[in-house]
């Protein structure tokens, strides 16, 4: 029992750090050849992990195969379009000035209820509202309404934009100093010290949060429930 468990802690860790070098890609957002190299890499770790008469380098060998070749696979495609195009297909258009393409459909599978689930889960309902629908290497569907149908920007009418908003930044987190952060504003502790005390805080540790939001204000929540509080920075 004891060899099972440390078979498969080995095993899942390894499967875990193979998936952190192919990359950061969701699930639905996986091309076709990385998708077969993730259900690949699952088999590959479960039968070690159910039948201890395997070695565990039988499991370990055809991992590291799957994730070196999906590196090459991926340097190919930076460096080569054809390869690109081969490998992960072109996008199709689906719709085009609201006329539906049914060869395209036809080629590619899909048929039109889940056409018009998507057209209604972008916020439309009739065909000829859509400008163009692209089927993506993903399987996913952009849809992009006409003109007449776009949602009004600030621009179209014509309203000065909001300042740019930026990443929020932690300076403290329960009661500690997130030196990361100070860093990042160029800042020391003393600086920090002095700036919270400025803005009604006595002690860092009476804090559960304090940070800098995207619009550049201090925000910060105490240990105290419900105190809550937002000032200028």
């Amino acid at each position: 029992m004891f060899i099972v468990i440390i078979r498969t802690i080995i095993l899942y860790t390894l499967v875990v750090f193979v998936m952190r070098l192919m990359g950061k890609r969701q699930i639905g957002e996986l091309q076709p050849y990385e998708l077969a190299i993730t259900i690949m890499l699952s088999d590959l770790a479960s039968l070690p992990m159910q039948d201890t008469r395997l070695p565990l380098i039988l499991g370990i060998i055809p991992i590291i195969t799957l994730l070196i070749s999906e590196t090459i696979v991926s340097e190919v495609q930076l460096k080569s379009p054809l390869a690109r195009k081969i490998i992960d297909g072109k996008p199709c258009i689906l719709i085009e000035e609201g006329k539906i393409n049914a060869k395209v459909l036809k080629n590619q599978r899909i048929n039109l209820d889940d056409l018009m689930e998507s057209i209604r889960l972008s916020g439309y309902f009739n065909v000829q509202d859509i400008q163009f629908a692209i089927l993506e290497n993903n399987g996913k569907i952009s849809i992009f309404p006409k003109d007449a149908n776009s949602p009004v920007t600030k621009k179209d009418l014509k309203l000065q934009p909001s300042p740019e908003q930026t990443i929020p930044i932690i300076l403290v987190v329960e009661g500690k100093i997130n030196h990361n952060g100070l860093k990042k504003l160029n800042q020391t502790e003393k600086w920090l010290h002095k700036y919270l005390k400025s803005s009604g805080v006595k002690e860092i540790s009476d804090l559960y949060i304090a940070l800098i939001n995207s619009n550049g204000k201090l925000y910060y929540e105490t240990n105290r429930k419900g105190n809550i509080k937002e000032g200028s920075f």
